[in-house]
């Protein structure tokens, strides 16, 4: 196993918040800065694979069947068409996954399995793209996982909800994965605009202070528009704000890693 391999699950049991956003421009900033990086799109959705422009034909392998039936990562990492960026694609197939995976010994550590791989190990960074969920899949990436990016949009129910997943961390902590830690709050979304949002930003800065990424993702309709091309930000416009928000998120990520 390649010991400088890191692992990093984006995870927030809310939708809408700009994860897979976050995923894909991540993985993709991180890319550009010569780091080779597998994304792991552990969504049913399958909305990182078709942001970075990849459809899973009907007979093809990919997420679901290493889950469940054991299928080789070889079989199932694509090429994207982005330098340094390779994905384990999905599509709602993996619905079925969080059934199948209840009666399955060691249930919440398969993927873990599926990613101790050495095909796995030529990448410097794994990104887990998870469901807008805490159910088995979500469970699984924390606990394949070194460590949880957090994005949040800066709404009324953003601390709520983020209580209930530090909660499921700190289970998964304890039972699974005891090396498991908080990589960081990433605010998206963000609106200067809008008075709640400086509240709750504030909310958030006030408890998690030492977690929070310097780094806000602002609201930009360039980001919004991108994975509909099937391209990240930096391909689809990359002098948009959206571009130059992922690229400094990505030289502050790697500013933190623990070399």
């Amino acid at each position: 196993m390649n010991e400088k391999r890191k692992t990093i699950a984006i995870a927030n049991q809310k939708g809408g918040v700009g994860k897979t956003t976050t995923a894909i421009n991540l993985a993709a900033g991180l890319a550009l800065k010569k780091k080779k990086v597998l994304l792991i799109d552990s969504d049913p959705q399958g909305n990182a694979s078709s942001g970075l422009g990849v459809a899973v034909p009907k007979n093809k392998q990919h997420l679901y069947h290493a889950l469940t039936a054991g299928a080789n990562t070889e079989t199932i990492i694509q090429q994207t068409p982005f330098k340094n960026l390779d994905l384990i694609p999905t599509n709602i197939d993996l619905v079925a996954a969080e059934i199948e995976l209840v009666s399955i010994e060691n249930r919440e550590q398969q993927l873990a399995g599926v990613l101790s791989d050495h095909n796995c190990d030529n990448y410097d960074y794994l990104i887990i793209d998870c469901p807008p969920s805490l159910g088995l899949l979500t469970i699984n990436a924390l606990t394949a996982a070194d460590s949880v990016l957090i994005p949040m949009q800066c709404e009324y129910f953003a601390m709520e909800g983020l209580a209930q997943l530090v909660s499921t961390i700190r289970s998964v902590k304890k039972s699974f994965n005891p090396n498991l830690y908080i990589e960081g709050l990433l605010l998206t979304m963000f609106d200067k605009r809008n008075k709640l949002t400086h509240q709750v930003a504030d909310e958030i800065s006030k408890h998690f202070s030492h977690q929070l990424f310097k780094t806000v993702i602002p609201r930009n309709v360039r980001l919004s528009e991108a994975p509909s091309h099937g391209q990240t930000i930096f391909a689809y416009d990359n002098l948009s704000t959206g571009a130059k928000y992922y690229t400094a998120l990505a030289k502050e990520f790697l500013s933190h890693q623990r070399n």
